[in-house]
């Protein structure tokens, strides 16, 4: 488990023990996560920044021509025809949601939200940053038509509020990045909540039934001891066209078939370790002997054991999560940006989008309703005791990064779409998103780089 204070430390030996191995096993995957969602919003912002010149330029057409492009499913008699845009948004991002389902389990698991006493501070942020905007955006947008979009300004995109604490670097306390990490992950929780309760219509009693079946085979599966991914994937893949039939969004399939996923291994951790401390025992002779070419086979031989024993004590959610995660942050999401991110404006037009209702209500909630929501219920979770704050970790940088969480690109254009269809609003409230998201971006930079002058050990990367 991951602690608030969790140092990273550079070997002292060229071998490892089994009880470094172990840690390693605990630690990497936050650094990867962490290092992975960062690369991710640089590709993101680059992709975002190329939808708004294409969908701008004297090239508008093929953009609009790229998204309406039709694709047709068929299987025998069965068709089911749609837009590109249908596509990545309902389809591929099916995927993404899946993989926010893996996160939201492994975190109530063996992570920051797997008791009580680490989950209270990100947990009490969350609520306060959800709560706070969609109420700034509903205050502004009551009795309108656009009050439908009043769940825009809730999301956190964690992407980029990932990449923006990495571009800080040290400054940015290694409790800090965990902090921010878990609270954008319950937000995550609220925005699939919202989406299928408020964002579902003409639901189909008899598709539910369907999907609700499917999901409990799909748990028996997990019962039965079912570790491979392939019956997983081919009943999710009827889960998803239940839920998409019963009239709730589609991509909530995804969430549901990752809480089926096993997420315990049936390899005994004592026997892991065993083999791991024979096969270590057997480098070592290697390590202080000359090398020749068939020593450095030998070594080599023994580093591929040690990998597939690793590989073979993960979890079937481990290693799910580990395989899907490039291609969510690095394809699934930047065609998200590519064809969602674009919109046809003019520099004219921006005062008075920004000074419509779903303006105002999207850029205040993003800029003020998320950092108010965010430092204001974690100032009262630690003033009534049922919180602390993080070692080393000071309440400016906990308000410096309740700024940055008002980066909510991914899943604030996810809703707007889902509230606002094809409407003027949609376009409105995209610009206003980026404007925002824009504002907390830099404005959090700022906070935080005046609140942490000094530098901290505390973000010391272990080496690979």
């Amino acid at each position: 488990m991951i602690d608030w204070n969790m140092k990273p430390s550079k070997p002292k030996r060229p071998l490892f023990d089994t009880g470094e191995a172990l840690g390693e096993l605990l630690l990497k995957p936050f650094q990867r996560f962490s290092s992975m969602q960062a690369a991710g919003g640089a590709l993101l912002f680059f992709l975002t920044i190329v939808a708004l010149i294409w969908s701008n330029s004297d090239f508008a057409d093929s953009y609009d021509w790229l998204k309406h492009f039709n694709l047709d499913l068929r299987i025998g008699s069965f068709s089911l025809g749609h837009s590109l845009h249908f596509w990545i948004n309902d389809g591929l991002m099916t995927f993404f949601f899946f993989m926010v389902g893996l996160e939201i389990k492994r975190e109530f698991l063996i992570g920051e939200l797997s008791s009580l006493r680490q989950a209270s501070l990100p947990l009490f942020g969350a609520v306060g940053g959800m709560v706070v905007p969609a109420s700034i955006y509903y205050m502004l947008n009551a009795q309108t038509p656009s009050a439908n979009g009043w769940a825009i300004p809730m999301a956190t995109d964690i992407a980029f509020t990932m990449a923006a604490l990495t571009l800080l670097g040290s400054k940015v306390p290694h409790p800090l990045k965990v902090f921010v990490t878990a609270l954008a992950i319950v937000d995550d929780i609220g925005a699939v909540t919202v989406i299928a309760i408020f964002y579902s219509s003409d639901l189909s009693t008899n598709y539910l039934l369907l999907a609700s079946f499917l999901v409990i085979v799909l748990i028996c599966f997990n019962l039965l001891g079912y570790r491979k991914p392939l019956p997983y994937v081919v009943v999710g893949l009827f889960v998803w066209l239940a839920i998409y039939m019963s009239g709730i969004h589609s991509t909530i399939a995804g969430i549901l078939v990752a809480f089926t996923i096993p997420a315990r291994t049936r390899r005994d951790m004592a026997h892991f370790l065993d083999r791991l401390t024979g096969i270590v025992n057997r480098l070592k002779p290697l390590e202080t002997s000359d090398t020749r070419n068939n020593e450095e086979e030998n070594r080599q031989a023994i580093v591929n054991k040690i990998e597939d024993l690793c590989k073979d004590v993960q979890t079937p959610l481990q290693r799910m999560e580990e395989s899907l995660n490039p291609w969510v942050v690095f394809v699934i999401v930047p065609l998200f940006a590519l064809v969602n991110a674009g919109v046809s404006v003019n520099s004219s037009d921006i005062l008075k989008i920004l000074s419509a209702p779903v303006g105002l209500g999207v850029v205040m909630g993003l800029l003020i309703g998320k950092q108010l929501g965010i430092s204001v219920a974690c100032w009262i979770a630690i003033r009534m005791r049922f919180a602390e704050l993080p070692s080393s970790v000071k309440f400016s940088q906990i308000y410096g990064a309740s700024i940055i969480c008002g980066i909510g690109f991914t899943m604030s254009i996810f809703v707007a779409d889902l509230a606002f269809g094809q409407s003027i609003n949609l376009d409105y409230a995209k610009i206003s998103i980026l404007v925002g998201s824009v504002l907390s971006f830099l404005l959090g930079l700022l906070i935080i780089t005046f609140v942490s002058p000094q530098k901290t050990d505390l973000d010391v990367e272990q080496p690979e």
